[in-house]
This record gives structure tokens, C-alpha cells and sequence, in this order.
């Protein structure tokens, strides 16, 4: 019991997702200036904007909903951080792992937008409304790629555990060779998911203030904050389990290393296309991913299944 209540509470859990998360966020936002010639923020900026909104208050706007205001952000980050305990990090075992996990943690990193939507409708907020509609019309543009460009491993892996998949490309570690494009489209969807440019339309701050989030503060904000950090870890995590499926045989010591690796160039990949790609309107956000990424996805899957039935049988 004392075990579990460390791996859920302090590591690899919700102490250590904080602290990567905050880290995510420095390493993003510095790399992002560098891109741009710019010096960037010190080290302990994010920790020290995240103190600053716990400490200051929470103020709900009159016409909100205040039950669904205060409950989604607590609802976004349970979400995120439970996706993080079924994904293979530095070993070919997650910390909890069944047949399946691969579409739970899937459902759970789906929540986080829905949140969104939740926050911006029942902040009764002309900008928060506007947020949450284009939060919920970008959800039905990308996930479908992603799901599918994950899915594409999954079948030639042949099972929906991902502590399984994991395994599989460990005995086969040529074959994730096939997985490259759809590495480079659940990278893509990936940003649509956290909201990077190009696809930052949902808080677009000389639009719509800050979208879904333009009515939130203090704690709450901190909270939501919070939520996009780890969701940033848990989601490069996913695709560093998936398509780099390196390293999970080797020390622990080592993996972990590797792991933090992993992470990190997907941050880097995200920021260095978010610094070359201007912000797209909504509807070439959905045009592009039903129009490319899409049909990409699908051929994907081909691939897989063609490899699967000529090589591995």
C-alpha cells in the first residue's frame, strides 16, 4: 500500500509529473525564444507564476455556472496524470497495465478539451464561449489522425496494451522503422492537442483575449496551467512509447535518461514548428487535417498492415 501511495503521489507520479511538467515548460519557452533571438525566461519562471496564481484569488464571474467552473480544472488534471501511470516510460512495464490501456489513456487525454469546452461554456463569456467552440472543433479535427496513427502501431504490434507494444518493437527493434509517419502526424496532432501554434485558435490572445480560459484566475487558472504542462509530458510520452520504443531493455538508470530524452526532443519538435508556422484560422485547421493528415493516417495503417502480413506472421 505504502508503495502504491509513493508511485501515485511522489514517483513516478504527481509530485514528479509537477516538477517535469514545470521544467516542459521552461525548456519550451527558452528554446522558443532562442528560435527567435530572443533571451528567454529564467530558469524559475514557471514555478514562480505558478505561486504567484495560487496565491492570488479565485474570482468567479457572476452569470457562471460556479459548480462546473471549480470542478473542470480539478477534473482536467485527474485526467491527465491517470493517463501517466499506463504508459511505458523507462521500462517495458508501465506502473499499471491491462489489455486495452492504449484506448483508456486515449479517452483520458481526450478529457482535458472537453474541460476546456466546459469551462469556456459555463463561463457565460462572449471571448470563453467563442474558446470553448473552437477548443470542440479542433477535438474533431485531430483526433481521429492520432488515434489512428497510434492504432497503426497497435496493429502490427498486435494488441492494445502498450506496455505490450513496447515489447513488441523491443524483440523487433527494426520494424519501428514503418511507424515514421505516423510518429511525424501524432507530432502534428499532438500540437493541435496542447494548442501550440499554428493551432493556438482556440486562445488566440489578439482574438479572443484567451479563449475558454479568459474568465479564469488564481488557483484555478494555476490549476489549468498545471493541466497543459503535464498534459504536454504524458502526451510526448505516449508518442516516445509508441514510436521510440528505445532503451526499455536496458538499465533503469539508463532508460530513465533515454526517457527524459525522448521527451524532450518531442518539446523541441514542437517548439521549432511553432516557431516557423504562423497561426492558422479555424477552418484550415480542419481543412488540413481531414484533407492531409487524415488520409496520411489511413496510409499509415496500410503500411502496417502490408508489413505485418508480409513480415511478421
Amino acid at each position: 500500500m505504502l508503495k502504491a501511495l509513493f508511485n501515485i503521489l511522489i514517483f513516478p507520479g504527481f509530485l514528479f509529473l509537477i516538477i517535469f511538467g514545470l521544467a516542459a515548460e521552461f525548456y519550451d519557452r527558452k528554446i522558443y525564444a532562442r528560435f527567435q533571438n530572443r533571451v528567454g525566461p529564467p530558469w524559475f519562471q514557471p514555478f514562480a507564476d505558478f505561486v504567484k496564481l495560487v496565491a492570488k484569488e479565485n474570482i468567479i464571474p457572476e452569470q457562471a455556472d460556479a459548480y462546473v467552473f471549480k470542478l473542470v480544472p480539478v477534473f482536467a488534471l485527474t485526467s491527465v496524470v491517470t493517463a501517466f501511470f499506463y504508459i511505458p516510460l523507462w521500462k517495458t512495464g508501465a506502473l499499471y497495465s491491462f489489455n486495452g490501456d492504449m484506448i483508456v489513456v486515449l479517452y483520458l487525454l481526450t478529457i482535458p478539451t472537453v474541460a476546456l469546452f466546459l469551462a469556456g461554456w459555463y463561463s457565460c463569456s462572449v471571448y470563453s464561449t467563442l474558446g470553448a467552440m473552437r477548443s470542440l472543433t479542433q477535438l474533431f479535427a485531430y483526433e481521429i489522425p492520432l488515434l489512428t496513427s497510434i492504432l497503426a502501431s497497435a496493429l502490427l504490434a498486435n494488441t492494445w496494451s502498450l506496455s505490450k507494444i513496447t515489447v513488441f518493437y523491443s524483440l523487433h527493434p527494426g520494424l519501428w522503422a514503418f511507424n515514421l509517419l505516423g510518429f511525424i502526424i501524432s507530432v502534428v496532432t499532438l500540437m493541435g492537442k496542447l494548442e501550440k501554434g499554428p493551432f493556438d485558435i482556440p486562445e488566440a490572445e489578439t482574438e479572443i483575449v484567451a479563449g475558454s480560459l479568459t474568465e479564469y484566475s488564481g488557483k484555478l487558472l494555476a490549476l489549468f496551467r498545471l493541466t497543459i504542462d503535464i498534459e504536454m509530458i504524458v502526451g510526448a510520452s505516449l508518442l516516445a512509447a509508441v514510436f521510440l520504443p528505445f532503451g526499455l531493455t536496458l538499465h533503469p538508470a539508463i532508460g530513465f535518461i533515454l526517457f527524459l530524452l525522448k521527451v524532450l526532443l518531442i518539446v523541441s519538435i514542437i517548439s521549432l514548428f511553432r516557431t516557423v508556422l504562423a497561426r492558422l484560422r479555424i477552418d484550415q485547421m480542419v481543412n488540413f487535417c481531414w484533407k492531409y493528415i487524415a488520409p496520411l493516417a489511413f496510409l499509415q495503417v496500410l503500411i502496417n498492415l502490408i508489413v505485418k502480413w508480409t513480415l511478421v506472421r
